[in-house]
């Protein structure tokens, strides 16, 4: 019977261990990534998430891209993206967005986007229209879309996921329990069935979980067997950082071997590839989940 974790006293949990120290980012290579973000006028999850491989992945020259504006329609908890009503979208980003791609020779691109729940179709034809003409622009770029709920418009979802794009995902980012505190406007079962939709329509499937949210062990492995059933084949797992003081806290920090434990149990489950470690992101060596 595996133990459930100790919740450590405050102290603790505000000193943030050693494996979670990450470099600056720096070197010519970033630069250049960062003058063609700001010349294209683009979002990045990776500057409005505080991800904290921006360093290593913008001095490998790539990023992942953010669409349909940088103002998000849901106010979940974890999450360092602001909260408004978004401004009309830019009809022209597709096109930027694959121009820049183009410049940056990106060989595997990401795309991703806030929650647009105010839009009728959830900003679905944006998200069609952007892997198109990445795909007529640069046809040897292979391309991940991390798409949001689409809160069960499940036409918006088909369009999302039809453009040619490799590998989508969703993120359930939490074990149920936590939905209502985490994810306050969306649901775990219907997320789950997101995930079964898209692997439906013949789409390879990842989703990406938060650790140190409160969670115990059971629960993780409760979410990996959901979602296994549902056919998932990608899980990524990382530990939560607190954006601000305003957002959920820290209530572990998970240690390294904790996360090679969760991997072997993930595999074990039937997930086929497993990307787990203290700062493992959505996005993190995200094209070696092509072919897996």
């Amino acid at each position: 019977m595996i133990e459930l974790p100790v919740i450590p006293s405050e102290q603790q949990r505000k000193k943030r261990p050693d494996w979670l120290r990450v470099k600056l980012p720096i070197g010519p290579e970033y630069a250049k990534v960062r003058k063609l973000v700001d010349e294209h006028k683009l979002h990045t999850i990776c500057e409005s998430g505080n991800c904290p491989n921006m360093g290593e992945c913008w001095g490998a020259g790539t990023a992942t891209f953010m669409i349909l504006g940088n103002v998000c329609t849901r106010s979940c908890t974890f999450c360092a993206v602001a909260t408004g009503r978004p401004n009309e979208y830019d009809t022209d980003e597709p096109r930027r967005v694959a121009e820049a791609i183009v410049l940056m020779k990106v060989k595997h691109a990401v795309i991703t986007s806030v929650n647009r729940d105010e839009l009728k179709d959830r900003g679905a034809e944006i998200w069609y229209q952007t892997v198109r003409l990445i795909k007529e622009a640069s046809p040897t770029t292979t391309i991940e879309t991390l798409i949001p709920d689409t809160k069960g418009n499940w036409e918006s979802l088909e369009r999302m996921i039809s453009a040619g794009q490799e590998v989508v995902s969703h993120n359930m980012e939490t074990v149920e329990r936590l939905y209502r505190r985490v994810r306050p406007q969306a649901r775990y079962e219907r997320s789950l069935e997101q995930i079964r939709r898209t692997k439906a329509y013949g789409q390879r499937t990842k989703s990406g979980i938060m650790l140190g949210l409160g969670e115990t062990h059971d629960e993780v492995f409760k979410a990996m067997d959901d979602l296994a059933a549902n056919g998932l084949d990608v899980l990524t797992l990382g530990q939560y950082l607190q954006p601000t003081k305003m957002h959920h806290e820290v209530i572990e920090w998970i240690h390294p071997d904790t996360f090679a434990m969760y991997r072997e149990e993930g595999l074990r489950r039937g997930l086929k590839y497993v990307e787990s470690g203290p700062l493992v992101r959505s996005s993190y060596h995200a094209e070696k989940h092509v072919n897996v």
